[in-house]
């Protein structure tokens, strides 16, 4: 357990020390708060499509996230060597490889934790044709944004750590506090001042399902990652993501009518709309968040496990010196 711990461990450090991933969690929050700033002239619905645009930049962003993560982590290792430095130590291969996804999985979680508080400034600064942009919150945010470069090159000038790291960690601080100061100031042409006036709470369910999008995208990412190279992984996953989100229309209709190709088939390709939730919040649904997400959570565990087996077997005879 203290091998699998610290495999797990090193492989987050690894990826969150990236300069790629730091720059990725930024720009997709500083795009996601930027959407909640331009006006759309949707005749009222301006919010309902700064909702839904701010969520698929937080699902992309993951997937791009997911991509480059198991790459960098599995792939790369495989080609330099030290995947079977680490495995000539007595430790399996399956140890090794669940580990990796875990320390990959926190990974994930982190920009995804970034870009949820991200999604929500939207929600509140998000405005219609009677509205206009909140400018101070932006410059808040985006002041925010900026404190967390300096801090991270103090650490790594005066102690001498990872600044790509510390940068990230001291967003992750930077971009609560600043979430937490604009829910305090009162929006333009608003007569009466509410704590956290506009802010879309539903948000918060609907991002830990897209984060359950990414732990499946991550297995994907991680499995392609035990045989090809970081374009082809790329290519793939990125074809299973648009194949996933019609396998409602090119598949399940199919399934329903009792097709045996498309019964079979079916389950094997993962369905993203499942944990897609943009629908209900455009249209103001009620859904019973508590029981969907432990549904959503049974699904993601069952596909994770299934793709992981899947990896583990094209890692297991795997060539490594």
């Amino acid at each position: 357990m203290r091998q699998f711990a610290a495999i797990a461990a090193n492989t987050f450090m690894e990826l969150v020390r990236q300069p790629i991933f730091l720059l990725l969690t930024t720009t997709s929050a500083v795009f996601a708060v930027f959407l909640s700033c331009v006006p759309y002239f949707g005749f009222g619905d301006d919010p309902k499509l700064v909702k839904s645009s701010v969520l698929a930049v937080m699902l992309l962003a993951g997937l791009l996230g997911a991509v480059l993560s198991a790459s960098n982590t599995l792939a790369r290792e495989i080609r330099t060597g030290t995947a079977l430095a680490v495995l000539s130590k007595p430790v399996g291969r399956a140890r090794f490889l669940l580990a990796k996804y875990v320390g990959l999985a926190g990974a994930l979680a982190v920009l995804n934790s970034v870009n949820m508080v991200a999604c929500l400034l939207s929600s509140r600064m998000a405005f219609d044709a009677y509205g206009e942009a909140d400018l101070a919150a932006l410059a808040v945010f985006f002041g925010g944004v900026l404190m967390a470069y300096p801090a991270g090159g103090f650490s790594n000038f005066f102690l001498r750590r990872p600044f790509a790291a510390d940068a990230l960690f001291a967003l992750v601080v930077t971009i609560s506090v600043v979430f937490l100061v604009v829910c305090l100031m009162p929006k333009p042409r608003v007569q009466e001042w509410k704590f956290a006036q506009d802010v879309d709470w539903r948000i918060i369910p609907a991002s830990v399902l897209v984060m359950f999008a990414l732990w499946v995208l991550a297995a994907l990412a991680l499995a392609c990652s035990a045989r090809l190279e970081l374009m082809a992984t790329l290519a793939v996953c990125s074809a299973l993501f648009l194949v996933g989100l019609m396998s409602d229309y090119l598949v399940g209709r199919a399934a329903q009518q009792g097709k045996w190709w498309a019964v079979l088939l079916y389950p094997v390709i993962p369905n993203w709309q499942l944990l897609w939730m943009a629908d209900p919040l455009s249209d103001e649904k009620t859904v019973q968040w508590g029981r969907y997400l432990v549904t959503a959570l049974g699904y993601t565990a069952c596909y994770v496990g299934a793709t992981l087996a899947v990896a583990l077997a094209l890692f297991e005879d795997r060539e490594l010196s």
